[in-house]
């Protein structure tokens, strides 16, 4: 049946119909006919639902053995199986690598193959492009898997355009998990994720006059009728938790048509324009929505649009990425994220725009997570200067600016100076945002770690109560910001002998965090550090030295083996195990 029309009868050169394919096939109580179709609905016309066979995937057996047919005897070693995960077990691909690989041996190797497949896009399509024989193919059957495909899209767009753009536009998302609204939801009308005060104080793509320019949404049966059909023809799916995924392969070739065609950069910029509009800010309600997002947003990162519009919307959307990475502990992540962010909005928006310093603000807070407090300090010092002279001194970027800072002489161990700024703060973000706003509880709370660390015990316990207690009230007793309050009122349990009461909040903490952050994020990490410290102050030797070990094993793995908190705890380690050994 092939790429007949979908009622499953053909049309002459002069227009008029022929007889249906099924009037060609003869009618017999013996033997049987096998017909191929690439579309559901092409076979139905001619046979009934219940005698279709669905060809199913390879399986990654059927597919070595494929190769091991075709290669024999290069087909051996791990780089076989590894060859055939890269081209997603498709039979006429592999077929057509192993001819590509045959014809050029024994120069040219399969792990040879398997390199220049993997190196860009561009090599990967000329690999794809390959016209290599196959004795058992129909003589007029295209042998490139990349030319097979393009002639269903092309199929497509005749018959029905608006299925081919949805084609066009998810050939840019990550292959797995794409939302609907991702794929229907017009570009730029989000719901803006969270409080209006997050979305000014933190965005960096500041809409303008031409954003009500858009695309219409398309109604729900127009939707699943252009997805029937990308299903019909195998190039998309449902998963199991009913969002839509693809080939990569597909994605490639589909993405190589558009580029051949002039579209790939219309395309390209719809999908950031969707993606952007979508993706919320990085705090705690929107972790559900961003871990969803995050895999189409690393996408985008390699899918840089043109223009500085869509550029704008591209830098927003690392920037939020960047958020959750950092939100998350994520420090590799939140880095690459946050300085392309930052590198880009520099160059479309200028060093003085309010979106440039929150981007800039965005590296030095990964950074700092990073414990590269020098490259941190240059930044916020930049950015506290640039937003006090641009936005003015109580604009609330610039007091999230010079929080920041003080934060960053706090790790450093410059309490005086961290204090300082932290008061400062305080009293205007009282007067600006209110008492309860959470912003000021952070700064509130900050200012107790600084009194803690300075010794001045009774002043950091009475701030950390009365953060505690409006924070449970105002964000709930799960939310990060409170579990990260009640810890520092531990640590001042903690220096001030209290260990019992230290050890009870320490492990409230902890096990928290390990269900809401993970067990791997810093916090929780801090955490358990925190507690074997406590359970060595309670002369608990064992139990302290077995934690910290597990700790900071994590530790290595997540921060990085040159981080500064792990060479403090390698040293305290060190130092509890030697006294140990003594006794």
């Amino acid at each position: 049946a092939g790429d007949a029309s979908q009622g499953g009868q053909g049309t002459g050169v002069d227009g008029e119909l022929q007889q249906p394919i099924s009037a060609f096939l003869p009618q017999s109580q013996n033997g049987s006919i096998l017909v191929t179709s690439r579309t559901q609905a092409a076979a139905l016309k001619l046979v009934e639902e219940k005698d279709m066979i669905a060809v199913e995937p390879m399986a990654e057996s059927h597919a070595l053995a494929l190769f091991e047919k075709k290669l024999r005897p290069m087909s051996k070693g791990n780089r076989v199986a590894e060859l055939a995960v890269a081209l997603e077990f498709m039979p006429l691909a592999i077929v057509q690598a192993a001819a590509y690989i045959s014809q050029r041996a024994p120069w040219y190797s399969l792990q040879r193959y398997l390199e220049d497949f993997q190196k860009s896009d561009r090599k990967k399509t000329r690999l794809l492009d390959y016209e290599g024989g196959h004795l058992r193919r129909d003589w007029a059957a295209e042998n490139s898997i990349i030319v097979t495909w393009q002639i269903s899209f092309e199929h497509i767009r005749h018959i029905r355009p608006s299925a081919a753009d949805l084609l066009s536009l998810m050939s840019f998302f990550d292959r797995q998990g794409i939302p609907e609204a991702l794929l229907r939801t017009r570009a730029g009308s989000g719901n803006g994720h969270g409080s209006q005060e997050e979305r000014d104080e933190h965005d960096i793509e500041e809409k303008g006059e031409d954003d009500n320019d858009r695309v219409s949404e398309c109604s729900d049966d127009e939707f699943e009728d252009d997805m029937q059909i990308l299903r019909d023809y195998s190039f998309v799916s449902i998963d199991t938790n009913q969002t839509f995924e693809m080939h990569s392969l597909v994605q490639l070739a589909t993405r190589k048509w558009l580029e051949a065609n002039g579209q790939l950069e219309a395309w390209k910029q719809r999908y950031i324009q969707n993606l952007s509009a979508e993706f919320p800010t990085g705090e705690h309600e929107n972790w559900t929505q961003c871990q969803v997002l995050f895999p189409h947003a690393k996408s985008a990162v390699t899918q840089r649009p043109s223009g500085d519009r869509s550029l704008r919307q591209w830098a927003s959307l690392l920037h939020n990425a960047a958020w959750y990475t950092w939100r998350i502990g994520n420090i590799t992540e939140a880095v690459d994220l946050s300085e392309r962010a930052m590198k880009m909005t520099m160059k479309v928006l200028g060093p003085e725009h309010k979106g440039t310093l929150h981007s800039m603000g965005m590296a030095g807070l990964a950074y700092s997570l990073g414990g590269r407090w020098k490259e941190a300090l240059e930044l916020e010092v930049q950015v506290m200067e640039t937003s006090k002279r641009v936005l003015g001194e109580e604009h609330p970027s610039t007091l999230t600016s010079i929080n920041n800072l003080a934060s960053i002489y706090w790790d450093q161990g410059r309490w005086t100076e961290a204090e300082e700024l932290d008061v400062q703060v305080i009293e205007i973000r009282k007067r600006v945002q209110g008492e309860e706003h959470p912003d000021t509880l952070t700064s509130i709370g900050n200012l107790a770690s600084t009194y803690r660390d300075q010794g001045r015990w009774t002043e950091a316990e009475e701030l950390e109560v009365q953060v505690i207690v409006i924070r449970k009230r105002v964000q709930g007793e799960e939310y990060p910001s409170t579990l990260t309050s009640i810890g520092n009122l531990a640590s001042t349990y903690w220096n001030q002998g209290r260990w019992t009461e230290a050890e009870e909040l320490e492990v409230q903490v902890i096990e928290i965090r390990k269900r809401v952050q993970g067990e791997e994020h810093p916090n929780t990490l801090t955490s358990i550090s925190n507690l074997a410290f406590t359970l060595k102050s309670q002369s608990r030797n064992e139990e302290a030295i077995s934690m910290m070990n597990r700790c900071l094993k994590l530790q290595k793995q997540v921060l990085g083996p040159k981080h500064p908190d792990i060479e403090t705890l390698l040293e305290v380690l060190y130092i509890w195990q030697d006294r140990e050994d003594e006794l």
